[in-house]
């Protein structure tokens, strides 16, 4: 057993062969984090009586839900064969909606653990993080966990991840995160197997930002990888992708809390302190360096992460919009790729809307407005942008189906992904079927061991809605998805309008392939026929692409029985009095506006049509 380290390097002054950086890349639930924890103590980092589970998961939703949203860095000390190692385990985010910062986080390693269940084998989003482990020729070791559990089927599991990425099976590290079996082993791998950082100590300072988070007392903590150069505390630097300059208040490195050094030298991985408020001046994968003598070429890499999916987000309560901007910008200080602009809808009131990653960093958002600031909102349904060229020529962005413009259009070009499926080779025919209808296109299959993976092309619009839970019901839950942009095409794309008594409501507008619309049309009609409470007059709900109606209801009017008061009597008398009655509706019509309950905003855009009727 290796013993922990004694006389561990000090950050600044430690030589980069006494350095390993490296992170664990697996799927949701194979336990990453666990793994992370057993790091952590049997290393020393973390006294025992200061251990609690998910060590790394700062946030509630983060332990509750068992992911990893934001990346994480830790200073770990291990001796092996005399020598005192410094090793940095990064944390990162598994999931695809996370996928910039994941790429970031492995730009700034040597190494990855490629972690496998050994229970339920290779997933979707293990495969989309080897692949970018693979592009940024980081060091793999393949590590099978969780072997202690009854299901485990490591001879299986090993033999996938082999003819996966090539090797033994019997090479493969067995490890358990829950008991710290094969811990020790694990640890003395990643020094024998990955490369030490390389770098030029003497070289104009160069540092990739890798994460920034906001802390309420101390403002923007930006985790940096140092690639050449060293950087001290009270130097000037700057942002080379912003020019912004700050003075580095502190410089220090977590090991788990932050802890204070003299510096950051080649290979460390560390954080900043400059007190800046806004994680918009660290931008991920930017580069930092010094002011005198800066590096004139930026490390390469960076990009703005540009939204994906949009949505409206609404205050139940209109006097909460002021709470709700107040929110955003709070939750905009710890997530540099939220985007808000506010809007107004005229069933909604005010309300902002918001771009997002993908459909796990929508859901992720505003459940913590909910949770952290308490408040109540309504989510319009997720659209995803749309370029529309006008016969004229004019381009327009359409983020928001009633921005799309009226009248004769030249093109409609919508984003595509590139969408990896895996799951069990017995579930193919169901899931091609789902991708079909979808619009997708077949670009390639492979059959791994029992599981096969399809690669479809589809439209993300077709995704966003509720594709991934018809995948895992079709599927019984085995598939697991993952997907990236892949561009655009155009396509035959038209807006559905649902009118109220011949007035539009903006909210439930769409666009829907022209194929599709009918369908959009009649569901959603039949869905606020079910929903909206009857009134004194008749009203017709209709679904419209432009002025052609394409689906009709028509919700009956509550009429009093006129005829009551009448035993027998002449036919004449009883037609007058319900002509009467017409006429009066007829006027009532004319008059009369539809106020559709918010609930039924709430259920039709969330498909809850059983709500109203369940609660009779």
């Amino acid at each position: 057993m290796s013993p922990r380290s004694v006389n561990p390097p000090a950050p600044a002054a430690t030589d980069p062969g006494q350095i390993r950086n490296f992170c664990i890349i697996a799927h949701i639930d194979h336990g990453k984090s666990t793994l992370a924890d057993r790091m952590l103590q049997i290393t020393g980092t973390v006294a025992d009586r200061d251990m609690r589970a998910q060590y790394l998961d700062n946030m509630d939703i983060e332990r509750e839900r068992g992911i990893t949203i934001k990346s994480q860095a830790v200073r770990m000390h291990w001796d092996l064969e005399g020598s005192s190692y410094a090793l940095n385990m990064i944390d990162t985010p598994g999931h695809v909606d996370f996928s910039y910062e994941v790429s970031r986080s492995l730009a700034a390693c040597e190494g990855a653990i490629l972690l496998v269940d050994a229970a339920q084998g290779i997933e979707a989003q293990t495969l989309a993080n080897l692949y970018l482990a693979m592009e940024n020729d980081l060091e793999i070791i393949p590590v099978l966990n969780k072997i202690d559990l009854p299901a485990a089927d490591p001879e299986r599991v090993s033999r996938e991840i082999a003819d996966l990425i090539g090797g033994n099976p019997e090479d493969i590290l067995k490890v358990s995160g829950k008991t710290g079996m094969g811990v020790e082993a694990l640890l003395d791998r990643v020094i024998e197997r990955v490369p030490a950082p390389t770098g030029d100590r003497n070289a104009a300072a160069r540092a990739m930002i890798f994460d920034s988070v906001y802390d309420p007392y101390r403002g923007v903590v930006t985790y940096v990888r140092m690639v050449d150069g060293s950087l001290t505390p009270r130097e000037r630097i700057t942002m080379m992708s912003t020019g912004a300059e700050h003075e580095a208040l502190e410089i220090g490195v977590s090991s788990p809390g932050p802890t204070p050094t003299k510096g950051l030298a080649v290979g460390e991985v560390g954080y900043l302190i400059t007190g800046v408020k806004d994680v918009r001046q660290s931008k991920v994968g930017d580069t930092v360096t010094t002011k005198l003598k800066g590096a004139e070429e930026p490390l390469p890499g960076y990009t703005d992460p540009k939204p994906m999916v949009f949505s409206g987000l609404y205050p139940i309560d209109g006097s909460d919009y002021p709470v709700l901007r107040e929110a955003l910008d709070k939750l905009k200080l710890s997530d540099a790729a939220l985007q808000y602009e506010p809007e107004t809808s005229v069933a909604l009131g005010f309300g902002f809307r918001c771009g997002f990653l993908g459909l796990l960093h929508l859901e992720i958002i505003s459940e913590r407005l909910r949770r952290e600031f308490d408040l109540d909102l309504i989510a319009t349904a997720p659209s995803v942008v749309y370029e529309v060229t006008r016969d004229n020529g004019t381009e327009v962005t359409v983020t928001n189906p009633s921005e799309y413009p009226e009248g004769k259009l030249a093109s409609v070009r919508e984003p595509m992904v590139r969408t990896a499926i895996l799951a069990p080779k017995e579930f193919v025919g169901t899931i091609m079927e789902l991708c079909q209808s979808r619009r997708g296109s077949l670009l390639g299959m492979e059959y791994l061991g029992e599981r096969v993976e399809l690669r479809y092309a589809i439209p993300l619009g077709e995704i966003v809605f509720d594709f991934f839970d018809h995948l895992k019901s079709r599927t019984q839950g085995y598939a697991s998805l993952d997907y990236e942009p892949m561009g655009d095409q155009e396509a035959d794309l038209v807006k559905v309008d649902i009118l109220l008594q011949g007035d539009k409501v903006d909210a439930f507008s769409a666009i829907v392939h022209k194929d599709n619309a009918y369908h959009y049309g009649t569901m959603m009609a039949e869905r606020l026929r079910k929903l909206i409470p009857r009134q004194q007059f008749e009203v017709p709900i209709q679904a419209a692409v432009g002025s052609r109606v394409i689906a009709r209801e028509t919700i009956r009017a509550i009429r009093k029985d006129v005829l009551a008061k009448c035993y027998g009597g002449d036919i004449s008398r009883k037609r007058k009095l319900l002509e009467k009655q017409k006429e009066g509706k007829k006027r009532m019509k004319m008059v009369g506006r539809v106020e559709v309950p918010q609930e039924a905003f709430i259920a039709a855009l969330s498909g809850d049509v059983e709500g109203k009727d369940g609660k009779k």
